[in-house]
């Protein structure tokens, strides 16, 4: 609601560690600039299985974001064929971004607050507040 923008979520089959198979679009992505959100990823295997997908259903642009970005070989090779265009993540693990469209944004300022919060007995919940939520 914040965003304005549409909800779609890709189903997925885990077949083995590192291979996804997606199976279906739920929602319309045609012609849409889209916003993958995952918590991790190692191999980029469901990234990439649901950006084919959502290439498929006619997605204009993909964009993932994760919180902790651990690319391997498999995962570098993955985001290498170009099907996101951006993958965007955090500092809280170390990223080698070389020739890849890798986007690391740093932490060290929320971290910083915690601390300070947590040794002050002040909330840290209230760091990830939303107005109006």
């Amino acid at each position: 609601d914040i965003l304005g923008a549409g909800l779609a979520l890709v189903a997925k089959k885990r077949k083995s560690a590192t291979r996804v198979d997606a199976i279906n679009v739920v929602g319309e992505v045609e012609g849409c600039d889209v916003l993958l959100v995952d918590d991790i990823t190692e191999t980029a295997g469901t990234l990439i299985a649901a950006a084919k997908i959502l290439r498929e259903h006619g997605a204009r642009s993909i964009r993932a974001a994760v919180s902790h970005c651990i690319l391997n070989e498999v995962a570098i090779e993955r985001l290498k064929e170009g099907l996101i265009d951006e993958l965007i993540t955090t500092n809280s693990t170390i990223v080698s971004v070389t020739g890849l469209p890798v986007t690391v944004l740093s932490i060290a300022s929320l971290l910083g607050q915690a601390i300070v919060r947590i040794n002050s007995n002040e909330s840290v919940t209230s760091l990830f507040r939303v107005k109006g939520f």
